[in-house]
């Protein structure tokens, strides 16, 4: 179903799809699951989608994810304030002269690696690995059917491909789940469609730009007049524009 989007890249919209389940997932019967909050606790949510979540305008549901995340950030931050007060220290009491020339590097070291304990605290993201778990799912799946389903590797070749990330990831993948005729024929099939698909996108991007001269104000638009979103998303994953998921 997602291939007969004819979008830039049916892992897209099934990844956007299921990112937009877990964003009213967390804030509905999961803020009360027991098993589900102790994961949020532990992992947070990146900045992305925080502002997802917030957009959602369930500020209570929210709230009380966030309540029992800051306490228990809380709780991993104490030891750690000690650490960095400790390597201050013995970096402090280093001369200046040997700190100049690098003899102070255990010191340097413990506080860095705090920084690092400390970084990670909020690099970490609960609906960030649901999704890569949930692409990576669907990627094993789009090869089972390539290899399996003769009207779904007819309808794949025909397609617009993928978008640059879910290419590599597809690259990574086919070499384990396939072999042989099968491999070589996806490779070949996949790499057809990028290619046909990006030059008919350069050729629409330059036609969005050259609408901009007064001169070809009366030109027709054509496939361009989205082109600057496709390309975009083309080369990075859905980010801009419509939804990419009609449904949603």
């Amino acid at each position: 179903d997602a291939v007969k989007l004819n979008g830039e890249c049916p892992l897209c919209a099934l990844r956007r799809r299921n990112e937009l389940i877990d964003v009213d997932r967390f804030l509905g019967a999961s803020v009360m699951e027991p098993d589900a909050r102790v994961r949020v606790n532990e992992k947070g949510f990146c900045p992305r989608h925080q502002a997802l979540l917030y957009a959602q305008q369930n500020r209570l549901g929210h709230a009380l994810m966030m309540h029992t995340h800051l306490k228990e950030t809380m709780r991993r931050l104490s030891p750690l304030y000690e650490d960095a007060r400790r390597a201050a220290r013995q970096s402090g009491e280093t001369p200046a002269l040997q700190r100049m020339m690098g003899k102070n590097r255990a010191a340097n070291a413990s506080l860095l690696e705090t920084a690092g304990r400390l970084r990670a605290l909020s690099d970490s993201c609960i609906l960030c690995d649901s999704i890569e778990e949930n692409t990576r799912r669907y990627a094993y799946t789009l090869l089972h059917l390539y290899k399996t389903d003769a009207a779904f590797r007819r309808a794949f070749a025909q397609s617009k491909g993928v978008c640059l990330p879910d290419m590599a990831l597809l690259l990574e993948m086919a070499q384990e789940a396939l072999s042989g005729a099968v491999l070589t024929d996806f490779v070949n099939d996949l790499c057809a469609a990028m290619k046909r698909n990006l030059n008919k996108l350069e050729g629409d991007l330059e036609g969005f730009t050259l609408k901009f001269d007064y001169r070809n104000a009366d030109k027709p638009w054509g496939d361009s007049k989205d082109a600057l979103e496709r390309a975009v998303n083309k080369m990075q994953g859905w980010c801009v524009g419509a939804e990419p998921n009609p449904k949603e």
